[in-house]
């Protein structure tokens, strides 16, 4: 027996060898929050990802994207970014400190710092650049020329195209004018790999210069060529500090594919839990004008903090609840904010 268990361990051995020699990578699971001494559940992500699903090509190489610890809050402090909207989906900036309500675990907290600052932030912002966006790469070309056009001088940010893989195009170390340039050579093409590309969004922002983490996705929502499932993206976004919004731009014809009919639903489901939502766009002259909208809603959000009462709660997830008190004299007001956060 003891012979027999030796021969099939030298088999395994002998079995992985000749894979690596043949350029074949025997796949890993996905593994985005775990780093030396610490491990994370992995109840929320599938047992079988995708082959290579750890790997992402940029720019025609393959590159192992390293893991991220998950978002940690200082218990001392916890500071909830959150943006409101009226009735007409316009933001609301004129609201103080007493117009808002802060609960965690169902218990409420005491506010002991407000502000309404318009810091710099870095964004990401995600292009589909896909075939099905044919009939509307000359919009989403100029609703990126606006959200520029909105945006803060002092931001970092960077730009990811999609189609049937991902591209990093550009930093801030390029002008705008030298982005917009690049984004107008560019002819829409081949699938839509736009799951891996909001990964490769979040592993970029490892590089940050600001705390302000935000991405910023523009596409029709269909998603038909990504190596990474929606149930990872999702799972890794939970754990990471990033806001997430998303221009969905849904055909309103009568029969769409199931990408394009699933697509408004998924979009949501990522961009909603991290404090940011997603505008449909129905019409593509509404376009330009939602970019502006979202990035003047970047730069007019509450910071809204507290110490939590239970400083001697155990470590684990949190989840947090805000909601507009009677102080506010504006009607049919909704917040957006991060629902939950982890404490080490």
């Amino acid at each position: 027996m003891l012979v027999s268990a030796y021969c099939w361990r030298h088999s395994l051995s002998l079995l992985r060898l000749f894979l690596m020699l043949g350029g074949v990578v025997v796949p890993s699971r996905l593994a985005w929050s775990q780093s030396a001494g610490e491990s994370q559940s992995r109840s929320s992500i599938e047992d079988s990802p995708a082959s290579e699903a750890d790997r992402i090509r940029i720019d025609g190489e393959l590159r192992l994207q390293n893991q991220r610890k998950p978002l940690t809050v200082n218990v001392d402090l916890v500071q909830v970014p959150v943006t409101v909207t009226d009735a007409m989906n316009h933001p609301v900036t004129n609201l103080k400190k007493e117009d808002f309500a802060i609960y965690e675990n169902g218990v409420q907290q005491q506010i002991s710092h407000f502000s309404s600052e318009d810091g710099p932030i870095s964004v990401g912002l995600i292009l589909d650049f896909s075939k099905s966006m044919t009939n509307k790469v000359q919009t989403e070309r100029a609703a990126v020329e606006e959200f520029f056009r909105n945006a803060n001088p002092a931001d970092d940010y960077f730009v990811v195209t999609v189609s049937a893989k991902p591209q990093l195009i550009a930093t801030s170390t390029k002008s705008v004018q030298t982005i917009e340039s690049a984004l107008g050579q560019i002819t829409p093409d081949g699938g839509t790999a736009l799951l891996d590309a909001i990964y490769l969004g979040a592993n970029q922002m490892r590089q940050a210069a600001y705390s302000r983490h935000a991405l910023v996705i523009i596409s029709d929502g269909g998603e038909n060529n990504s190596r990474y499932r929606l149930r990872e993206i999702k799972a890794m976004i939970r754990e990471s500090d990033i806001q997430i919004y998303a221009i969905g731009l849904f055909d309103t014809a009568l029969f769409k594919t199931y990408e394009e009919y699933m697509g408004r639903k998924w979009l949501g489901e990522i961009t909603d839990p991290t404090g940011g939502r997603t505008l449909p766009i129905d019409h593509l002259s509404m376009l330009p004008e939602a970019a502006a909208t979202i990035s003047w809603e970047l730069r007019n959000q509450y910071l809204v903090g507290y110490k939590p009462a239970d400083a001697t709660a155990r470590a684990g997830r949190r989840r947090i609840r805000v909601l507009l008190t009677s102080h506010s004299k504006v009607p049919f007001l909704r917040p957006y904010y991060r629902r939950e956060y982890s404490v080490p």
